[in-house]
């Protein structure tokens, strides 16, 4: 085992320190990377601050969308960590409210003060007069009114948990299907001429009422196909725990509930989903798509969808879910084709898009003007309010996109 370089001022033990507030912020930082960290600004030395942050950032991220989040940790941490710590901690409510009023507000910054905000100790009785920070925020929403509009994507880590815990409670309403069949009923307009000649023989030919029936009903199968590239992952990993819910909730209505992930390729997560633990659930989820935050081919990922499982899970029909940004990295023949062939499958195609959280969306994207005309229904997926909203919204009739006399 390598021992800690000795540092000067204590700069190892800044470094682990520093490593730890990443860890909370949500990066996967192991005690391999501080120690070549360590080495590293050993080897570098410390004389200008970019080249400190560069050495930092190449030993202890590892992903794109990890630099963000480094980046805020870092200027946040190497400026004044005990001040920084103590008026993060005083100004969170406001920063809440401030985060749900700015539109450019980005997860990794909430990360980052979700990560020097924990664990602060109360300031001490020798504290400078700066630390004394005092805030008014009784004209702050409360923290369940900012949760329930916070963008999915802006969410810090604690915030994301309390947002699971909520949609596991949601319920999506499944009308169930009149079939051609009939079963006896007093409420039906048929007479049951059978029912009528079984009882007429038991009391020797005599007709002592008419018996009436009505068409059967049996609930709908569910199928969902959710984009989970990039531009997706965010809204993807809480569109799991929605569809985790449908699966696992009591007398939901609906028969069978089937989910398939599409990235760089189509995945039957159905297997995973049916896990009774949701944390189990969405680790089996990761197992099988390995595709997770990669690219996008949704013309080729509904193709593989409708000649190997369309038959399969959409005989009877069913309700299909289709969540995407619509934003094809591909041609738009393909998924044209495909898409109309999918609509005309399935009972009802909604599509679930995040962009709808824009006020000025409009379809300018090929791929969103290729798939508007075909779907049933249009809803954006981005907070809390609009799952509610979609719930209410599936519960009555179809509902076309106002803009579509732009198309």
């Amino acid at each position: 085992m390598h021992a800690l370089p000795d540092t000067e001022g204590k700069l190892a033990e800044n470094v682990i320190h520093f490593a730890r507030a990443l860890r909370k912020a949500g990066l996967k930082v192991g005690p391999a990377q501080v120690l070549s960290a360590i080495e590293a600004v050993e080897a570098a030395g410390f004389t200008r601050r970019d080249d400190f942050y560069n050495t930092l950032k190449a030993t202890l991220t590892v992903r794109p969308n990890e630099l963000e989040t480094f980046h805020q940790v870092f200027t946040m941490f190497w400026r004044d960590p005990e001040f920084l710590q103590k008026m993060v901690r005083s100004m969170l409510p406001l920063l809440q409210t401030m985060g749900q009023d700015t539109p450019e507000a980005k997860a990794a910054q909430r990360r980052a003060e979700e990560a020097l905000n924990e664990g602060a100790d109360e300031p001490p009785e020798d504290a400078p007069e700066r630390d004394m920070l005092e805030l008014d925020a009784q004209m702050s929403l409360s923290r369940t009114e900012v949760l329930r509009s916070l963008d999915f994507e802006q969410m810090s880590t604690a915030e994301e948990a309390e947002a699971a815990a909520a949609i596991a409670k949601l319920r999506l309403p499944a009308p169930p299907l009149k079939t051609r069949r009939m079963a006896p009923s007093h409420l039906g307009h048929r007479p049951d001429a059978r029912a009528m000649l079984r009882d007429a023989l038991r009391k020797g030919g005599e007709f002592t009422a008419l018996p009436k029936k009505a068409p059967r009903s049996r609930p709908l199968n569910l199928v969902v196909l959710c984009d989970i590239s990039g531009s997706m992952s965010a809204y993807a990993r809480m569109m799991m725990h929605f569809l985790h819910s449908l699966v696992w909730a009591p007398n939901a209505g609906w028969g069978h509930v089937h989910g398939f992930t599409m990235g760089t390729q189509l995945t039957n997560i159905s297997r995973a989903l049916h896990q009774r633990d949701v944390d189990d659930a969405l680790k089996a989820v990761g197992h099988d798509a390995p595709d997770w935050q990669g690219g996008t081919r949704l013309g080729d990922a509904l193709h593989a969808f409708n000649k190997h499982w369309s038959r399969r899970v959409l005989g009877q029909g069913a309700v299909v879910l289709l969540i995407t940004d619509g934003l094809e990295t591909g041609g738009t023949e393909t998924l044209a084709k495909e898409a109309e062939r999918l609509a005309l499958s399935c009972k009802r195609l909604v599509w679930l898009n995040p962009l709808l959280r824009f006020d000025g969306f409009a379809p300018k994207a090929a791929g969103v003007r290729t798939l508007l005309p075909l779907v049933s229904s249009f809803h954006a997926c981005h907070n809390l309010d609009s799952l509610e909203d979609l719930t209410a919204a599936l519960g009555g009739p179809s509902q076309k996109p106002l803009f579509l006399s732009q198309l």
